[in-house]
């Protein structure tokens, strides 16, 4: 018979959510035997490429009911979490660490070392002040659960233990999940959040790495509309904008299997008449200017040009000649300019989803199943999600948090 290891907790998924849960068990429920079980070589693999590798570890919005407003799916539970485990939390637990957090001027929040090192560096330490042991490149194959423990199959071993974290994150399909849904839970299918366009027959791509830091996007046939920076980018347009977009959006532009049209407006805070207006008096006012010269400051230079290619107008062109059907050519290119999009890439190395363990499976007041005594989960296994800018980070810091120290006897 194989020897059977025997622990006080266990916790699946070496990212984010499951190390701020363990160290939380061992910090405030007092759990000594804890073991973290990671399936891949690395622990926290996220926590290293977010931000850019400098790690966005919350926002800089601390009134909660606002905070919980960024999640397109999960702010109920998520408003829940943060009352016992809020953005502050966050900033004052590195920080009594030795981790001092900066804000930045858009509001996300970063270690002031501007190394994403610095908070694996923090975990890791407090995993091994706690004694918590991390065994890598473990697969859990079976979970049953008994009336007073859990039996897990683990790389043909076998493991106990009294109390459960899973915080396997997301997956992009629903099959991802399969072992899970054995256990009796619901789950809401998956599907990519956070993510960029690509565009067919990309016209702008001399334009890539071209950002514009205020314009609107709106794609037709749906509410879907936010208004903020843009990148272009040699396969289409990413920027906080997109993203956002995205993330709202996530559900219906997978029903569109990512092909629709996007509509941007490069000055977003002037009217189609105003714009019409605008460009009507250069005509006299600068008559004898080449259009190809930068009327607007919202407006690149290089946008610029763009827009009055796109709209028939050649370099040689002067205010005072330019035609009415090439000036109503260039109002649409600045306020209604068309793309389609076909397909989608991930943002960068930073794989979100919606979808995960149904929020009505589990107690947000201490991330516990209602089903299963002694199950918890915690992070991106639920369906919650939030928008890019440290918004997801919260909810695995605030989610590991509740459900460990729910873990006291």
């Amino acid at each position: 018979m194989k020897r059977v290891f025997v622990y006080d907790l266990i916790v699946i998924g070496g990212g984010a959510a499951g190390f701020f849960g363990a160290i939380t068990a061992a910090n405030e429920a007092q759990i000594k035997r804890i073991l973290l079980l990671e399936k891949t070589g690395n622990c926290l693999a996220k926590v290293k490429v977010s931000g850019g590798g400098r790690c966005n570890v919350t926002h800089h919005l601390f009134d909660l009911k606002n905070f919980a407003a960024q999640y397109p799916r999960g702010k109920q539970h998520l408003f829940k979490l943060l009352f016992q485990f809020g953005p502050q939390d966050t900033i004052n637990w590195f920080e009594s660490r030795g981790v001092p957090i900066k804000n930045e001027a858009d509001g996300r929040m970063f270690p002031q070392s501007n190394q994403s090192s610095s908070i694996i560096n923090c975990l890791m330490q407090e995993c091994e002040n706690n004694k918590i042991e991390i065994k890598l490149h473990s697969t859990v194959t079976e979970i049953l659960p008994t009336n007073n423990y859990f039996e897990l199959t683990v790389n043909d071993e076998k493991l106990r233990c009294k109390k459960l974290l899973i915080t396997t994150g997301g997956h992009p399909k629903k099959e991802g999940f399969d072992w899970l849904h054995k256990l009796g839970l619901a789950i809401e299918p998956p599907v990519p959040s956070l993510f960029t366009f690509n565009v067919k027959n990309h016209t702008m791509v001399s334009l890539m790495g071209l950002s514009v830091e205020h314009a609107r996007i709106r794609i037709e046939g749906t509410k879907l509309e936010e208004t903020g920076p843009i990148l272009i980018t040699h396969w289409g347009f990413s920027g906080p904008a997109v993203l956002r977009c995205s993330a709202w959006g996530a559900r219906k532009l997978a029903e569109l299997n990512y092909k629709f049209n996007l509509r941007i407006h490069w000055l977003p805070d002037l009217t189609q008449d105003e714009i019409r207006d605008w460009l009507e008096k250069q005509r006299t006012s600068n008559a004898k200017r080449a259009v190809h010269s930068r009327v607007f400051d919202g407006i690149p230079a290089r946008l610029w040009e763009y827009l009055c290619t796109k709209s028939q107008i050649d370099a040689s062109l002067k205010w005072a000649d330019i035609s009415a059907k090439k000036l109503n050519l260039l109002v649409e290119a600045i306020s209604s300019d068309l793309f389609e999009v076909q397909g989608k890439t991930t943002f960068k190395e930073e794989f979100v989803t919606c979808g995960g363990i149904k929020l009505s499976e589990i107690d947000s007041s201490t991330c516990m199943s209602k089903k299963i005594p002694n199950l918890y989960f915690a992070g991106e296994v639920l369906d919650v999600d939030g928008i890019t800018g440290g918004f997801n980070f919260q909810h695995a810091w605030a989610s590991g948090f509740v459900a460990g120290k729910s873990m006291k006897s």
